[in-house]
């Protein structure tokens, strides 16, 4: 049994080594024939010198001397001449028979082996369900026999969507190595160029060259990045030729695409965008063109502590690391996201001479990525005050009135355009927000205001982006969602919008909500923050001592972390209400 896979193994290498010789001499048959005929010149011309050293050896000494006198000058120059010009003019013919005048079409990509990437599934964290389909893509192209068997038709397309930073090129890797094919990789921008007529030019020859690996190889993989730049829907061409330009690259993918039917090479086209669905061209996405859609979203909270885990074993790091809380702090963070955090942590660790990553370490991270880098704003101390009973008014109305968002910091440290902040953490995964989460987000933006008002009495333009999301948070409650107290139904939003676009196609601005209509509209808006207002006032005066022992904590420390925070309110006996 044994002798005969080796024998099988024997076969197949001599057919991959015949089809190799094949390919070889397809793409270089000018080249070989150009330097046949160089090497047919040179032989004759050493039979010719050699006959002609010959017949001046035996010719007579009179007969010498009026021959190197009459024709010695001119069969040196002529020598000298033949040797330069010969290899010259043979490389200049072959750079023009091969295309030389048309450099600018060229892809200028290079196949990689499958095993060359090196990226296996145990390396695909983050990304279960993307990565799930993906090995059945790798089935698929792996073992066509059983595909073809059962009448199936071979895949010819994928298409990796999802948010920027999710690892959908990462996953494309994956997918050439454990499928040890040779990958292609380019991006949409590639194809396209000033010149009617280049990208299509490309994209002939990026199909051509994957033909013949996968003649040579048995499959090939083409990786197209950025597809949305290539293929974005087609339009008629308002001059300069620059739409022409994308449409026929677009046309001339779509043919490409089609030709693989005919022809059974094994060739998968990955395309991978952050753009939505609908920008691109339907033609591209119908089916036996792009036949597999993978979607590659934001890792949960299981996936961001299998990350974290990841990550952090390429550096050094302190045993009080708390990877759940790590993946709870990260909500909404792409892969990307949190591999950029690990090495904002290390960055800083040196920086403070430490010997390993601790959790202040990566928290300071997390606030310098999100928020910024550290502002040296001098305040004075009744401003600090001012500042610290503001960021206190939030943190005490969202660990109250807010129960969905963890109080995860706290700092009146000026970091990008804010003077301090409050940074609050969702406690779960939310997909559908509620009308109570709405509100506790109002009660939140609300609560600087109601502190600055009780404790200092008076108000600041701090408040300022605080009223901004109160107020985008209840207009949308009442013109959108429904959630107003006159129970209107429907999306007033949009008719506004109807009305607007509407107006300016016509000339004029009639609208389709009543004056009537709009009032009750923005009273149920006022109705809901009033309420929202109420509440904090009373939360607010009710803690009075905890607002000034919090408050007083940001003065003396700057920033309050999440175990400090939860200190001070165990020190009042308080507990997080329970999230129903």
């Amino acid at each position: 049994m044994a002798k005969v896979v080796i024998f099988c193994l024997q076969v197949k290498n001599m057919k991959l080594n015949k089809r190799k010789i094949k390919i070889f001499f397809k793409l270089h048959w000018i080249a070989i024939a150009v330097i046949a005929l160089c090497v047919i010149i040179a032989i004759s011309f050493v039979y010719f010198l050699q006959g002609a050293i010959q017949a001046w050896i035996t010719s007579e000494s009179y007969f010498k001397k009026s021959a190197l006198a009459q024709y010695g000058l001119f069969f040196y120059i002529f020598l000298v001449l033949n040797l330069i010009s010969l290899p010259l003019s043979g490389a200049l013919w072959l750079w023009l028979m091969r295309g030389g005048h048309m450099k600018f079409t060229q892809i200028g990509k290079k196949a990689v082996e499958g095993k060359d990437i090196a990226i296996h599934w145990k390396d695909v964290i983050g990304m279960d369900e993307a990565k799930e389909e993906a090995m059945e893509v790798v089935r698929l192209m792996t073992d066509r026999a059983q595909l073809q068997r059962i009448g199936g038709k071979i895949l010819r397309g994928i298409l990796m969507m999802g948010p920027p930073g999710c690892g959908k090129t990462y996953l494309a890797k994956a997918i050439a190595t454990e499928a040890n094919m040779p990958f292609i990789a380019m991006s949409g921008s590639e194809f396209i160029e000033m010149f009617v007529g280049v990208g299509a030019s490309r994209i002939r020859k990026l199909f051509k060259q994957a033909q013949q690996l996968a003649y040579v190889e048995g499959g090939c993989i083409i990786f197209i990045d950025e597809l949305d730049a290539v293929g974005a829907q087609r339009s008629v061409d308002r001059g300069f030729g620059g739409q022409t330009e994308s449409n026929t690259t677009l046309n001339q993918l779509l043919i490409e695409m089609d030709g693989l039917k005919d022809k059974e090479h094994n060739i998968v086209i990955i395309g991978a965008t952050n753009a939505p669905e609908t920008f691109l061209d339907p033609a591209l996405l119908r089916p036996g063109r792009f036949d597999r859609k993978i979607y590659v979203e934001l890792p949960n909270l299981d996936e961001r502590q299998k990350l974290f885990e990841y990550y952090l074993k390429e550096v050094k790091v302190d045993a009080s690391i708390d990877l759940l809380r790590l993946a709870r702090l990260t909500v909404a963070n792409s892969p990307a996201d949190v591999s950029n955090l690990i090495r904002e942590a290390a960055l800083i660790a040196v920086r403070n001479k430490k010997e390993a990553i601790s959790m202040k370490e990566i928290s300071e991270a997390y606030d310098r990525v999100e928020m910024g880098v550290k502002h040296k704003v001098v305040s004075t101390q009744e401003e600090r005050k001012k500042i610290a009973y503001h960021e206190s008014g939030h943190a005490i109305a969202m660990y109250f009135l807010a129960p969905h968002s963890d109080v995860f910091k706290a700092t009146i440290l000026a970091r990008g355009g804010a003077l301090g902040f409050v940074m609050p953490q969702p406690r779960e995964e939310i997909h559908v927000r509620t009308k109570e989460q709405y509100l506790g987000d109002i009660k939140v933006c609300l609560g600087s205001y109601v502190a600055e008002k009780l404790k200092l009495k008076t108000t600041t333009s701090g408040v300022s982006q605080d009223f901004n999301n109160a107020m985008w948070y209840a207009h949308n409650m009442a013109w959108k969602w429904g959630m107003g107290a006159s129970g209107l139904i429907g999306n007033y939003s949009l008719l506004e919008n109807m009305r607007e676009d509407y107006g300016s196609f016509r000339g004029e601005k009639s609208s389709f909500i009543s004056e009537k209509l709009k009032e009750q509209l923005n009273n149920d808006v006022q109705k809901i923050l009033n309420d929202c207002l109420k509440e904090v006032e009373d939360l607010l005066t009710r803690e009075s001592g905890l607002l000034d022992r919090f408050a007083q904590e940001l003065l003396n420390k700057n920033e309050l972390n999440y175990d400090e925070i939860e200190n001070i309110f165990k020190e009042f006996g308080k507990a997080r209400p329970f999230i129903s």
